[in-house]
């Protein structure tokens, strides 16, 4: 945290006073004080009310990044391309690791007295990618009939019965984000097309002793030569405010969720402080699949960052994301994935 603030204050002058980058400048500055004020936890009492303090300050932090897109937004004309997508990396992979760290003493204390098996902390050390893929496939199959009436069948082939350690909500947003271009882009495609169906979208999984791999294709017509060097830049979206419907409504996608009653971001004088949070609940899976899109990313939809961030929590314990398009046709991505039981060398 310490690191970030030091980076805010790094930024030119008229960046750092903008409005966004100050409120979250200033919520940084407020969140350290209140953890270096905090006495050393010696009980399991102490800690049993340290972790409801540090409960909220996770839960108050979850408008960081939509906070500091907005800025960006705004001072775009005084950074480079470049020097934003540099800061955003750090700052955003900072902030994955920072949110791990709280997330996972929290989870562990709270197991101490609510154990669940296969759960190591926010680690789920039986997480089934299938019953992933299925929990996100219905989400993003609902939106897609919603909004442009048709729904592209999903076929799920190779390793399906495989089995690796990961991060449940980071499975999720990766998946969600990705299958949700997929099927937008195939449905959108085959509307301009005289087939009865749209084509179906594949994924296939691999599992090696260190990785889980899957790649999905689809047949959406793939990425037009002009967008295709800027789908993994921040910001870049071609969804429009007007025509996103419940896709840009959405905490995975571009600008209309700002713009059209999501709540702004705390200011100031609400900012972090270790708070008591509410009662936590009993399984750390079920919380943060329920909440995950909502409560750790923030609201970013329409902001272009569904991609960039996609690739940043893949990229996080070593792993990776490609994306292939054949223009004309569809588009193919890879995701590897490292299985956290022989992760003792990742660094946060």
């Amino acid at each position: 945290m310490a690191a970030r603030i030091r980076a805010l204050e790094s930024l030119p002058y008229i960046v750092g006073v903008n409005p966004f980058i100050s409120r979250l400048y200033t919520i940084y500055r407020e969140s350290l004080d209140a953890l270096l004020r905090e006495k050393e936890v010696t009980t399991l009492e102490e800690n049993d009310e340290f972790v409801r303090r540090l409960q909220g300050l996770v839960e108050s932090h979850a408008n960081d990044i939509p906070i500091m897109a907005k800025g960006f937004q705004e001072c775009k004309r005084y950074m480079t391309p470049s020097a934003v997508s540099a800061f955003l990396d750090g700052a955003i992979r900072s902030r994955i690791g920072t949110r791990l760290i709280g997330e996972q003493h929290v989870a562990i204390s709270r197991s101490l007295s609510h154990p669940t098996p296969g759960q190591v902390g926010v680690v789920q050390t039986d997480l089934k990618p299938r019953e992933m893929i299925q929990h996100c496939a219905a989400f993003v199959a609902e939106l897609c009939e919603s909004t442009l009436g048709v729904v592209p069948q999903l076929v799920v082939d190779g390793m399906v019965d495989a089995t690796f350690s990961y991060i449940p909500v980071h499975l999720e947003y990766i998946l969600t984000e990705l299958l949700k271009n997929a099927y937008r882009a195939t449905a959108e495609h085959h509307l301009r097309l005289p087939t009865p169906t749209p084509p179906s979208i594949t994924l296939t999984l691999s599992r090696t002793p260190s990785f889980l791999s899957f790649r999905i294709r689809d047949g959406g017509g793939g990425i037009a030569p002009a967008h295709l060097a800027h789908v993994f830049s921040y910001a870049f979206t071609t969804a429009g405010v007007e025509d996103g419907g419940p896709y840009a409504m959405q905490h995975v996608g571009g600008q209309a969720a700002l713009d059209a009653g999501a709540p702004p971001p705390p200011s100031p004088s609400t900012s972090p402080s270790l708070s008591p949070a509410p009662a936590l609940a009993e399984s750390v899976f079920t919380e943060i699949s329920a909440t995950s899109l909502r409560s750790s990313m923030g609201t970013i939809a329409g902001l272009g960052y569904g991609l960039p961030l996609a690739r940043l929590y893949a990229s996080y314990f070593g792993g990776g994301l490609e994306l292939v398009s054949l223009y004309g046709h569809g588009t193919d991505v890879f995701v590897k994935l490292r299985s956290l039981e022989g992760g003792a060398d990742v660094l946060l």
